[in-house]
């Protein structure tokens, strides 16, 4: 048989095709060996929140499966926004993961001045979690439900302060879009975490406050706080008797949720490789029976589905904030 040489063109083709083939195989023996190291898992909120709580089951059962340690870093500050930006700067080989909330996609919407881009220098990986807000109030107020409370704040307007996590974080927003559906002017006293905020209501600084079920049950179990309604679009099983804000204020829904990011620059296969460990753990059964108990349901879905999640809420919570004429002061 006869062997034609090849032509200058056919080799260029040869050997950019190589070439362009080169960083994929490298990316994917990159995701074989992964983790091969421990792995960080920034937390940009304060111990002991709801955040860090799931951080930390999910980071214990990652450990376990990946046969690697996941080490919870609590780097709080801004909003959540310092955790995130040390994400998007860490190095781009998998080793760094963050663990966000719904807070976040508000930030991204209101706040033009972050030093990172939410859906540009980070990448969703899965969203790990669906969960409802607790409305809870000192029990110095004269309220035992949303309608009560609406009629006190009504007849005494700015006696009444809530609190928050911090000026453009979900727990403001879901203050600022009760006012604004209520009609009323409970005034938001921003804090350095759910934590503080907690702590200066049931110290009667505040009166009104938003968060997560697992922050406030003890205070709620004691006395000390009195839960009236939960900001879901329906009950839950978690606590069937507690009803909604909307049945009061029909239309009124804010649904926190937790989900993991990483740098944008990290090669795809290592990110499916992590999407597959995180989905897993969340389909294990005490983690299920454990998140149930504070409200939450493990979602686990692909990294574009959750990419595509958060680009939507920024655009929801943006929307809002122009409609409610919001100008966000520290």
């Amino acid at each position: 048989m006869k062997i034609l040489p090849l032509k200058p063109l056919a080799i260029g083709l040869f050997c950019a095709a190589a070439f362009t083939a080169a960083p994929v195989s490298i990316a994917a023996d990159g995701a074989k060996d992964y983790p091969d190291k421990p792995v960080r898992m920034i937390v940009p909120f304060t111990a002991g929140a709801g955040t860090d709580a799931t951080a930390r089951l999910i980071a214990a059962k990652l450990g376990e499966l990946w046969g690697q340690q996941v080490v919870a870093d609590n780097r709080t500050g801004a909003t959540g926004s310092i955790g995130v930006d040390i994400t998007a700067h860490a190095a781009p080989d998998g080793y760094t993961i963050c663990l966000i909330s719904a807070s976040h996609s508000v930030n991204a919407a209101v706040n033009p001045k972050l030093p990172y881009d939410l859906t540009k220098d980070l990448t969703g990986v899965t969203q790990a979690t669906s969960l409802f807000y607790a409305v809870y109030i000192n029990p110095s107020v004269p309220a035992n439900n949303v309608r009560e409370l609406i009629a006190y704040a009504k007849a005494n307007p700015g006696k009444l302060n809530f609190g928050s996590s911090g000026t453009g974080g979900l727990e403001h927003f879901a203050g600022e879009m009760f006012n604004h559906m209520a009609g009323t002017k409970i005034v938001h006293i921003p804090f350095k975490g759910a934590a503080a905020a907690i702590l200066a209501n049931l110290a009667n600084e505040i009166q009104v406050g938003f968060s997560t079920l697992i922050g406030v049950k003890p205070q709620v179990a004691s006395g000390r706080l009195r839960l009236i309604a939960i900001t879901a679009g329906k009950r839950s099983p978690s606590v069937p008797d507690t009803p909604t804000v909307a049945e009061t204020i029909p239309g009124y829904e804010v649904n926190q949720w937790y989900g993991f990011i990483i740098s944008s620059k990290v090669p795809a296969p290592i990110i499916k490789k992590i999407n597959a460990g995180i989905v897993a753990v969340l389909k294990s059964p005490d983690v299920v029976q454990r998140l149930a108990a504070d409200g939450s349901i493990p979602v686990g879905s692909s990294p574009e589905q959750f990419s595509a999640h958060i680009k939507s809420e920024i655009a929801k919570w943006r929307k809002f904030s122009q409609d409610a004429h919001l100008v966000l002061t520290q």
